[in-house]
């Protein structure tokens, strides 16, 4: 088991556990929540040996094999199949072993090199890899693709899978579901319920803990403290907890104040100064009891609208994409033949697999992609909020949260669209000090703020805008539950209309009373809940399960004979299959059209990733240039230089996501 006993451990200035206790048994599957900067993924730090306590005993059975999500982003051209199972250390070591016993020419140790091999499983192992990649939302075609031709989200899935296909008693997972849709979670909760091994997971999705964990460690106030069940029953007995605490507080209070006033009216009399002095040593003994301190919570509201268009914009057989690359080339078309009307108050929930056009709707309707063809009409005075699903899309590292309002009110006053927010510079850090920024947080560079952080800004952003239609993307991938929980609070209270993505089911539940899914080229109702989509999920990963079976049975087995009918044919005959010659040309045709619409894509990706190169380097070379002695003239110049490099290399890592999903989405349509 793993024991931690009035463990104390520190991150610099910071007290992060003082005096901490708990235990985990094996087997346990277990939930670790707190609020974010309480040091969750220290503690896992400290299981992973990155770090040491500083105080107290901590241990981990040695026999205990561990596996964690590695946090880099890979970078090779080794095949997604080959680097998952390269996650599996034991079968690694096996190969090495059988590699030295081969060039050792020793005859009993390659015999047991083999028998290592064999046991480690590489009868199977790519097979298990594959497994895994496919159950993370991969399709059957890019089980050989090159690692480094994967888009970010997807390259943090192959680490995933290759945690998971990492034999082990220990597993951890800090927030694995912000990289996965919503199959791709079902699938993951499926595989961590049967996962045999002791599990610690940190999540601010309250769904997929209570559906994996059945213990919940709770760090608050540099302490740990142990629930049995999962996060809902973890709310409850914390609920009755903090009760229980409350009532015996103002119980001991009032005892206190009894004690202290019998002292201060009797304490100056002879006759009652030995039973005044009996009382003081019992206020001393007195062991005091603590107010219930709550978790600061997060709230805030969007204003009313200042008007609501009914309907907020109509859609007439609309087309959505990406536009054809700088040096020619035809759009890319994700998602089209949309007509649909949004209206006044609606609450949409945009659901699909990654990959289908989601974001790429959003987009366009948030005005950042023009439609490929088709008219959006957009009522008079609408006013959209969105969220993107990379904050940096909208943000500026080296800007802090003061310099972010204040250009927003310089673009909302070029463009009119100010409606009575207050501009003046005290106004908006008061309306900032609303959204946690206070103090020195709002001179603070964005770039060196946590995800959280960047997340609340973007939020306090659009409400200050009063919009009447919210575009929300991913909004909640880096907020922590209380701050979930607000924003869900928030949005049920907005009367506007509001169009979300997500996979936080319970976001989804407690704000969408529609649902859209994009699917295969376009977009219908989903007419079903959240458990519904979930089952559609499942039959969908089953069916195309049985398709791949169907396939390979039908390359493997034997052409059938031809049969020669002695009856004369009917009048009327069906039209003939193709034959094998003509599938195959026919297939030929739409890989060579596929090719063709992809040639300027990849062109113009090659030449992003050669921009980037460069601009790695220069960026570099000014940041050792900053690092030596120089003139104040020649640290300032590189100064300027660095920002330069570094807006551009946040303009051309925009052009590169957006050429990889392109690319991917053109890839799933074929």
């Amino acid at each position: 088991m793993i024991t931690l006993k009035n463990l104390v451990l520190r991150r610099g200035t910071k007290v992060l556990l003082d005096g901490a206790s708990c235990t985990i048994n094996p087997g346990e599957k277990v939930g670790l929540v707190g609020r974010n900067g309480a040091g969750k993924s220290s503690l896992f730090r400290l299981l992973d040996g990155t770090l040491h306590e500083d105080k107290g005993d901590f241990s981990v059975p040695t026999h205990w094999r561990m596996a964690q999500v590695a946090q880099d982003m890979p970078e090779t051209d080794m095949p997604a199949t080959q680097f998952v199972i390269e996650g599996d250390v034991t079968l690694l070591a096996a190969q090495q072993e059988v590699t030295a016993a081969e060039a050792s020419d020793d005859g009993e140790r390659m015999a047991h090199a083999y028998m290592a091999l064999h046991d480690a499983g590489a009868h199977d192992a790519p097979a298990r890899a594959q497994a895994l990649i496919l159950g993370l939302g991969f399709r059957s075609d890019e089980l050989e693709r090159p690692v480094n031709s994967f888009s970010g989200g997807w390259r943090m899935r192959l680490q995933l899978a290759r945690a998971l296909m990492c034999p082990s008693e220990l597993l951890l997972l800090d927030e694995p579901t912000n990289h996965l849709d919503l199959d791709a979670l079902v699938w993951l909760e499926d595989w961590l319920k049967r996962y045999q091994g002791t599990l610690l997971v940190i999540s601010h999705d309250r769904e997929f803990l209570d559906a994996v964990t059945d213990v919940t460690v709770h760090i608050e106030r540099a302490l740990l403290t142990r629930y049995g069940g999962n996060y809902s029953r973890f709310e409850d007995m914390r609920a009755e907890q903090m009760a229980l605490q409350a009532t015996a507080y103002a119980r001991q209070q009032e005892k206190m104040a009894h004690l202290q006033k019998f002292i201060d009216r009797f304490k100056a009399k002879a006759s009652k100064a030995k039973q005044a002095q009996s009382r003081v040593k019992a206020l001393e003994r007195m062991e005091k009891i603590g107010p219930v301190l709550a978790e600061a919570e997060f709230n805030f509201e969007f204003a009313e609208p200042q008007n609501l268009p009914n309907p907020m914009l109509a859609m007439h057989d609309v087309s959505f994409g990406y536009p054809p690359a700088v040096d020619g080339g035809d759009p890319i078309t994700i998602v089209r033949g949309v007509s649909k009307s949004v209206l006044a108050g609606q609450r949409i929930g945009i659901l699909g697999a990654n990959g289908q056009g989601k974001s790429t709707v959003v987009k366009t309707i948030a005005r950042d992609l023009v439609a490929i063809s088709g008219e959006i009409i957009e009522g008079k005075g609408l006013n959209i909020g969105y969220f993107a699903q990379q904050e940096l899309d909208v943000l500026r590292p080296a800007d802090t949260p003061l310099e972010h309002m204040i250009r927003l009110v310089k673009d909302c006053t070029a463009q009119g669209r100010l409606s009575g927010q207050a501009t003046r510079e005290q106004d908006l850090r008061s309306f900032l000090g609303g959204f946690n920024f206070s103090g020195d947080m709002v001179k603070q560079a964005v770039g060196s703020m946590s995800g959280g952080e960047k997340a609340r800004l973007v939020l306090c952003m659009i409400v200050w805008q009063r919009p009447n239609l919210l575009l929300l993307d991913e909004p909640t991938n880096h907020l922590d539950l209380a701050t979930r929980e607000a924003l869900s609070v928030a949005l049920n209270e907005f009367e506007g209309t509001v169009m979300l993505v997500s996979h936080d089911r319970a976001l989804l539940r407690a704000v969408c009373d529609e649902f859209w899914l994009v699917s295969r080229g376009g977009i219908a109702p989903f007419d079903g809940d959240l458990d519904d989509y979930q089952r559609y999920l499942l039959d969908v990963a089953k069916q195309a399960r049985e398709a791949r079976r169907q396939e390979a049975r039908a390359e493997t087995a034997p052409a059938p004979a031809p049969v020669v009918a002695s009856a004369p044919a009917p009048a009327v005959a069906a039209a003939p299959a193709p034959s094998s010659a003509e599938q195959r040309k026919l297939d030929a045709q739409k890989r060579q059209q596929l090719a063709e619409r992809l040639r300027p894509l990849k062109k113009s990706l090659e030449q992003a990733e050669k921009r980037l190169a460069a601009l790695t380097q220069d960026k570099q070379r000014l940041e050792d240039t900053l690092s030596q002695p120089a003139t104040p003239a020649a640290l300032a110049d590189a100064g300027r230089q660095l920002k330069a490099v570094n807006d551009e290399i946040e303009t051309v890592e925009a052009r590169w996501l957006e050429l990889t999903e392109a690319i991917e989405a053109a890839n799933s349509v074929a």
